[in-house]
C-alpha cells in the first residue's frame, strides 16, 4: 500500500510525507475517498462500534509508523502508569525518537526521520541512537551527528529547507534552529497533540 493511500483509508490527512501534505499535491485532496475503485468518500461508511474502534486504532498506527507488536506494547506500557490509559498512550508515541526528530523539523516525515536514525545521522546526549523506538525524556539534547552536519548536499536540500517551514514546534521541545538541534524541555501532555484523535476508542477496543 503506498502512502498516500494509507491517508485515504483513515479518511483524512496523517501528513506521512511532509511538505506535499500541506500542499495542493495533497493526493487525499484530489480523491477523498478510500482506496480502491468503489473507494467511498469519507465520513460516508457505516461502520459498527468495534469498527469504529479498529479504525482509530490502525490510523494512530500508521501515523506514528508503528507495527501492531509494538503498538500493543506501548498500550501495555500506558496502562501501567498513573493517569488516563488513552492520555499515556499518545504521549509515549510523541516521546519516540523518530517522532520527536519529525516534530523538530530535521525531517520532512516521520519515514525519513526513521531513516536518519537507523542510519545513525541522529545523536541523544551525543551519542548515537540508532533505535527509532527510542523514548527521550527531559533534558535529552538531539542533535545531528557530525558527518550528517558536513553532508552539504543534505543539510541543504532537506534539513534546512525543512527547518525554513512555518510549521510549529511543539511547546515540549525547544528548537534552536541555528545550531540545529533540539532540546526536550519537558515530557509532552495530550494537550500538545492536535491531531482529531479519539484515544478511548483505541482503550475500549484493547479493553475487551
Amino acid at each position: 500500500m503506498s502512502t498516500c493511500s494509507k491517508c485515504r483509508m483513515a479518511g483524512e490527512k496523517l501528513y506521512l510525507k511532509g511538505a506535499k501534505c500541506r500542499s495542493p499535491k495533497c493526493t487525499i485532496e484530489k480523491r477523498p475517498t478510500s482506496p480502491g475503485q468503489h473507494g467511498k468518500r469519507a465520513g460516508t461508511k457505516k461502520l459498527s462500534e468495534y469498527g469504529k474502534q479498529l479504525e482509530e486504532k490502525q490510523k494512530v498506527k500508521l501515523m506514528y509508523g508503528v507495527l501492531e507488536r509494538q503498538f500493543r506494547r506501548f498500550f501495555q506500557v500506558a496502562s501501567k502508569q498513573h493517569g488516563v490509559t488513552g492520555e499515556n498512550l499518545l504521549t509515549t508515541l510523541e516521546r519516540r525518537l523518530d517522532n520527536v526528530v519529525f516534530r523538530l523539523k530535521m525531517a520532512v516525515s516521520r519515514i525519513q526521520s526513521r531513516q536518519m536514525i537507523v542510519h545513525g545521522h541522529i545523536l541523544v546526549n551525543g551519542i548515537k541512537v540508532d533505535k527509532p523506538s527510542y523514548l527521550v525524556k527531559e533534558g535529552d539534547v538531539v542533535t545531528l551527528s557530525e558527518a550528517t552536519l558536513n553532508s552539504k548536499a543534505f543539510i541543504e536540500n532537506v534539513v534546512d529547507k525543512r527547518l525554513a517551514t512555518a510549521v510549529k514546534v511543539p511547546e515540549w521541545l525547544d528548537l534552536q534552529k541555528k545550531d540545529r538541534r533540539g532540546v526536550v524541555v519537558r515530557l509532552p501532555l495530550r494537550s500538545d497533540i492536535t491531531a482529531p484523535i479519539q484515544e478511548h476508542l483505541i482503550v475500549e477496543l484493547y479493553s475487551k
